[in-house]
């Protein structure tokens, strides 16, 4: 039987545990965190959004991002300050704008075919995670960001969506608890929301159910691949600090904004950079919040704000895009206007019990996920996908479960 090693266990590293499981491997997952999910699968803003596929490689971002650059409050904010890392990345981003149009219409095939994988899993292994399966509602307060959003809902009608215009009264009747002024707006009935967090945790038990090993707290501090691979790392709050090497037949690295460094130890080039986001966790402790919050999922696009209703008792805020390196410091600028906008569209809410909250998405210079061979055998990569790794983490992982599979470096294809 063969063992492969898959490094993180946030979602792309858990669902790619899962589909390896699936094919009669052994698997072994190493993580720094004491339990699965304590980074950027902790608390997204919960949609499983095949209608938010839209990559962002367009000048309309570019010239969004240079007239936010010194508003503090801005969705998307670029810290100016100088960084190989940065500017490099940025520079790749520009070079991919002509490609926006056809990786949009992927990015959409692949997160249909997504959700059909992620309902299969949870209900064959009984994961309750929340999910509701009650549309998402995009809403436009001007003629204008209509008419540029009519142009992207062409784009993913092509990719194969089912998403309509809707006029102000149709939003009102779609989700009756938002208050505001709309010029239109776009609904998709097929899209859907859920607690991130109770899935990953709840397929990471299955896949220790079907014999997966996961090791916790584990900095890795080497990966060698020379024919068969070694995993070297140190187990965090060991006091003798002595080093482990772990063997496998193959690795698949799932370290979201982490791949980039174990990439370069095995040779080859993962261009990840950590775009952070924020979100804020809305207790709805009394009967009139609970009320008062929406049950349909929504994206405010002029603010780049995301929903979703998670159970009776919690409403999930989310947005905003940062620039700024591998920083995870939670900043009140930045979580004020989550706030903010709540207490404008849902009054009612009460916003007394608000839990902060920010993780580094993992994100490619083109937009799309990285699952791809590594240039030494046995390598195998899943990474990278940005703001959409919820939406398209169970089709990457079947995607690159079958690159093991099929591999002609391996011993790994099946009969």
């Amino acid at each position: 039987m063969p063992h492969i090693v898959v490094l993180g266990a946030g979602i792309t590293g858990v669902t790619t545990a899962y589909a390896l499981l699936q094919r009669g491997h052994r698997v072994t997952v190493v993580d720094r965190h004491r339990y699965p999910a304590m980074e950027t699968s902790f608390a997204n803003g919960g949609q499983l959004s095949a209608s938010n596929a839209e990559v962002w490689t367009n000048w309309a971002t570019i010239r969004k991002g240079i007239g936010w650059m010194l508003k503090k409050d801005a969705p998307l904010l670029l810290n100016p300050l100088p960084g190989w890392h940065k500017y490099s990345w940025l520079a790749e981003f520009t070079a991919n704008i002509p490609h926006y149009e056809d990786n949009t219409i992927e990015t959409t095939r692949l997160a249909i075919a997504a959700r059909k994988h992620l309902f299969a899993v949870a209900e064959n292994e009984g994961i309750d995670f929340d999910l509701e399966r009650r549309g998402i509602l995009h809403v436009y307060y001007d003629k204008p960001s209509f008419d540029a959003a009519l142009a992207v809902n062409e784009l993913l009608r092509r990719g194969g969506l089912d998403r309509r215009a809707v006029t102000p009264t149709e939003i009102s009747a779609i989700e009756p608890t938002l208050l505001g002024s709309f010029y239109g707006g776009f609904f998709t009935p097929s899209d859907s929301t859920g607690d991130i967090h109770k899935f990953t945790r709840g397929l990471a038990d299955a896949c220790q159910r079907k014999g997966a090993e996961f090791i916790p707290q584990a900095e890795i501090t080497g990966v060698e691949a020379n024919g068969s691979i070694v995993v070297t790392y140190r187990a965090i709050g060991d006091p003798t600090g002595e080093a482990q090497r772990l063997a496998a037949d193959a690795v698949v690295v799932c370290a979201g904004v982490g791949s980039r460094h174990l990439a370069a130890l095995l040779g080859d080039r993962i261009n990840v950079y950590p775009v952070k986001g924020y979100s804020i966790t809305v207790h709805l402790d009394d009967e009139k919040s609970r009320d008062s919050a929406p049950w349909v999922s929504m994206l405010d696009d002029r603010a780049k704000i995301v929903t979703s209703r998670l159970g009776i008792d919690r409403f999930r805020v989310a947005g905003t895009a940062e620039f700024n390196g591998p920083n995870r410091d939670i900043r009140h600028d930045r979580v004020k206007p989550l706030i903010a906008w709540v207490e404008r569209l849902f009054p009612h809410v009460s916003t007394s019990r608000v839990v902060p909250w920010s993780g580094l998405r993992p994100m490619m210079p083109n937009m799309m996920p990285r699952v791809r061979r590594g240039k030494r055998p046995n390598v195998f990569y899943n990474t990278g996908h940005g703001h959409l790794g919820w939406t398209l983490s169970c089709v990457t992982a079947e995607m690159v479960a079958d690159l093991v599979d099929t591999d002609p470096a391996t011993n790994f294809r099946r009969a």
